[in-house]
């Protein structure tokens, strides 16, 4: 092989990697937005029953049934944990599969 073929090869794959990161990068940057959504998603659920009803909801089957809500559940999981019915919830959603720092 020639030095030039050599050279074209390495700019390629040095073309094809930075491809490859920036890629990685928009697709992590997406996953975190779209959890974001589920999360907020949830918690105006919540907002809009304590504001219908005085009370925060029980349990995310109470959302679900009266207000609509919905997410993938085969993709997230979602902690509702109510203290007390007109103390906000704790919310948190975790993304199945990923590992968390």
């Amino acid at each position: 092989m020639k030095r030039r073929d050599i050279a074209a090869l390495a700019v390629f794959a040095a073309v094809l990697l930075v491809f490859w990161l920036a890629m990685d990068h928009l697709t992590s940057a997406s996953d975190d937005a779209e959890l974001n959504l589920v999360r907020d998603a949830v918690k105006n659920a919540a907002l809009t029953c304590y504001a219908v009803e005085g009370a925060y909801p029980e349990d995310l089957a109470y959302l679900r049934e009266h207000y609509g809500l919905g997410y993938n559940e085969a993709r997230y999981m979602v902690y509702y944990d109510a203290f007390a019915s007109n103390v906000m919830p704790d919310i948190r959603v975790v993304e199945r599969g990923r590992s968390t720092p």
